[in-house]
């Protein structure tokens, strides 16, 4: 069950234990007012610490979300940010650079210079630190975003990157049967009048096998496991690949690709730009 923490009571907690829910992932995004009220959250800092306290009472298993590159906030907030989260031994952090939407308020402020967007380098920085405290603490960088304590990997966020079957509630939730990818209207309101005339309302596509490919290609850069460069060979072995093989190499002489086992891997100094890596990649 994803949550923000204004959710988290002990009502709802029982309910959705009732109804077998045995994890839950809690979007915190921060534990500093300043960076919240930036952000235009709901919740406040006390909010969140408090939800945590709660659900580490009746949950073994949970996440917290927490973003960083946030203008007006600084590295050593993104710091003890993290220190605040592994104060509450929390099993999985997940971790997410801000994106500045299109017609938000935030956008808004930076076109009219009242506030400075976070450089890419210092965006790069906070993700590096993370990586690398998380790694010595113990944590698996199982995919791009995500840190687990060993035998906590989101089993859900497995399924997406295995490209495995799935099915998402709520609004804007996201299905997959295997070929077809679904995704729930994104209105709360349109949503609950749908699920009660027995209906969903959702938009839907059937990927090609070029989307296929492609898809592979970013997940498999983004998981530990990594892209499998056999599994390409065999599985679309119908398709013009030369000039994906040239790419391949030509990173892998630039130091951006590591090949390990005839699996790809985006090196250290790269990490951080991993979907562009693979969209470097992608067959068009």
């Amino acid at each position: 069950m994803e949550c923000n923490p204004d959710d988290i009571n002990i009502k709802n907690i029982k309910g959705w234990k009732n109804n077998n829910i045995n994890r839950i992932s809690l979007g915190v995004q921060s534990f500093f007012d300043s960076d919240l009220e930036l952000m235009n959250r709901s919740h406040n800092s006390s909010t969140a610490t408090q939800a945590i306290e709660l659900i580490k009472d009746n949950f073994k298993n949970f996440s917290i979300d927490l973003i960083y590159g946030i203008p007006e906030s600084s590295f050593d907030i993104w710091k003890k940010n993290i220190d605040i989260g592994l104060k509450y031994d929390v099993p999985h952090i997940s971790t997410y650079v801000l994106t500045v939407e299109p017609k938000t308020a935030l956008i808004k402020l930076i076109e009219k210079n009242k506030i400075e967007e976070v450089s890419d380098i210092d965006q790069k920085l906070q993700f590096e630190y993370v990586y690398d405290y998380l790694l010595r603490l113990g944590y698996v960088n199982y995919e791009f975003s995500s840190f687990a304590k060993p035998g906590y990997e989101c089993k859900n966020n497995v399924t997406y990157w295995n490209r495995g079957k799935y099915i998402g509630f709520g609004p804007s939730a996201h299905s997959f049967d295997g070929i077809k990818r679904k995704w729930n209207i994104s209105n709360n309101q349109k949503y609950i009048d749908k699920i009660k005339l027995n209906s969903v309302a959702y938009e839907s596509e059937i990927l090609s096998e070029t989307d296929i490919l492609n898809e592979i290609i970013m997940i498999g850069l983004r998981t530990s496991k990594g892209l499998d460069l056999d599994l390409i060979e065999s599985k679309f072995s119908n398709l013009n690949l030369e000039k994906l093989r040239q790419q391949i190499q030509l990173k892998i002489l630039d130091g951006v690709l590591v090949k390990t086992d005839n699996k790809l891997h985006p090196s250290r100094d790269y990490k951080f730009l991993t979907d562009g890596l693979a969209s470097d990649l992608f067959i068009t």
